[in-house]
């Protein structure tokens, strides 16, 4: 799943960069771009699923022509897309120090350390 994910990531900016050289925001591909560039990046598709990622690819597309097309001259850029604060508590300590307690528990410590074993070499 990870590499169809790259594909599709691919095939946007690909179309994207496109289109945008040339002024045209009609984005469509085909099955034959989904086999190529599947091709290109050593990944095997079936028909079936080239058949459901050309969908899938299309409704983005479409979606990215839509986007397109609204006028944000007048808009200001937004890090939310609602106007809201996050609310922010006191840093505060909150529990009290347990370590006392913990290192009898431990099978091995030194000096209020717990000691592991040694996973790298």
């Amino acid at each position: 799943m990870i590499e169809v994910t790259l594909l599709n990531q691919c095939i946007i900016t690909d179309y994207l960069n496109i289109f945008t050289k040339i002024g045209v925001f009609i984005m469509t591909i085909s099955k034959k771009d989904i086999e190529k560039i599947a091709h290109l990046a050593r990944i095997n598709i079936s028909q079936g699923e080239t058949a459901k990622l050309e969908k899938k690819l299309d409704g983005i597309m479409t979606l990215i022509d839509k986007m397109q097309s609204i006028n944000t001259d007048n808009i200001q850029p937004m890090s939310h897309a609602l106007d809201i604060s996050q609310p922010l508590r006191k840093d505060e300590v909150t529990e009290s120090d347990v370590r006392e307690k913990i290192l009898p528990l431990a099978p091995e410590t030194e000096k209020s350390l717990f000691i592991v074993p040694q996973v790298i070499e």
